[in-house]
């Protein structure tokens, strides 16, 4: 076989792998959506496998043993739904009834903003609100939006029942698929991966779980600061802020706006004090609690955090902002592990690593 066959067959080789690449990018693309999440719902299962496996080592009617892993689950699931269920049924009233007054007074609220935007002359004297009704878009066109906001409903209500029925698959059939992922791996490298699996497991875990402490502490500072400053709708308000604590960076800066507007109809002192309350809760949790919780949950360091979450935005922009933690978590957890010597590995009885992981428990 001589030299000119070799060259045909590298470059008939390197065409093939260039298009095999080629095919993968482009489903990976267009399958972009799903992918991510697939990803989200390999995050949530991780996260809860602690509280999972900690349940099931729970005795239930002083009989020892562990309890199914399905059951555990649907345990903790049963968990979430009973403490959402006490939390809505203690605040839905109280919103409902804001929301109500709210619908009530909007009129006064439009007349004073139309008022303000004639006085800094953004506006004509003779503009009114219903100006803008004169220049809606046709029945069809109406319609036709109408439609494109049910489909967009529709596939939220679709993508928070994934997030649902996804991880608790992935948590039910975490031993087999382990298992089958381990038959890619090397067996002397088993037990290693098995480790880094665990490591990352108790990483996402911390994030989860510091998350939630984050968004409770920041929805009920804010609530209480609101209640005592006057401020109506603070229930409302409050529930922004903890959902905008979701959203590192952004979500804090623009969950503050509503409830300046809402400070800027009792008046502008109170509006300012508004100001000033999200500035304080933000400066401590920007400065004390984010840096610690994630500090000592996920053993991130606070520039650590930063770049990740700029690197994040850039990238993938708020989902990049929301994943940003959990994943630059996981990362730390592969470099740490590639940078460690292969030639001393972590014993499996170091207290530095968990005593023979279960499988599944990632």
């Amino acid at each position: 076989m001589g030299p000119g066959h070799r060259e045909r067959q590298l470059i008939l080789f390197g065409i093939v792998a260039l298009a095999g690449a080629g095919l993968l990018a482009w489903l990976v693309y267009q399958l972009r959506a799903v992918l991510l999440l697939l990803y989200v719902s390999l995050l949530l299962a991780m996260g809860l496998s602690r509280a999972v496996r900690w349940i099931e080592r729970q005795r239930f009617g002083g009989k020892p043993g562990m309890l199914p892993r399905w059951m555990a689950i649907l345990l903790l699931y049963a968990t979430f739904l009973t403490f959402g269920g006490i939390v809505l049924a203690l605040i839905v009233p109280p919103i409902a009834g804001q929301a109500k007054e709210l619908g009530q007074h909007m009129p006064q609220y439009l007349d004073r903003a139309q008022a303000f935007l004639i006085s800094r002359g953004w506006v004509e004297p003779g503009w009114n609100w219903n100006e803008l009704l004169t220049k809606a878009p046709s029945p069809g066109a109406a319609f036709a939006g109408v439609l494109g906001a049910v489909q967009g409903l529709l596939g939220v209500v679709g993508t928070f029942l994934a997030l649902l029925v996804l991880p608790y698959y992935l948590l039910v059939d975490a031993e087999g698929l382990q298992r089958s992922a381990l038959r890619f791996v090397a067996p002397e490298r088993r037990a290693r991966v098995q480790r880094i699996t665990s490591d990352v497991a108790i990483k996402v875990g911390a994030w989860l779980s510091g998350q939630l402490f984050l968004c409770f502490v920041i929805g009920a500072s804010v609530t209480v600061a609101l209640w005592a400053l006057g401020v109506p709708f603070f229930y409302i308000l409050g529930l922004v802020a903890a959902i905008g604590e979701a959203i590192p960076v952004i979500g804090p800066i623009v969950s503050a706006i509503p409830a300046i507007l809402v400070g800027a109809t009792v008046s502008w002192k109170t509006a300012l004090f508004v100001a000033l309350v999200f500035w304080a809760i933000q400066s401590v949790e920007n400065n004390f609690l984010v840096p610690r919780v994630m500090q000592r949950q996920v053993g991130l360091r606070t520039v650590t955090v930063l770049v990740a979450l700029l690197a994040g935005s850039k990238l993938f922009g708020i989902v990049g902002l929301l994943l940003a933690v959990p994943t630059t978590a996981i990362l730390q957890v592969l470099v740490e592990e590639f940078l460690e010597s292969p030639k001393s590995p972590k014993s499996p009885e170091s207290p530095e690593s968990p005593k023979s992981p279960r499988p599944g428990d990632s």
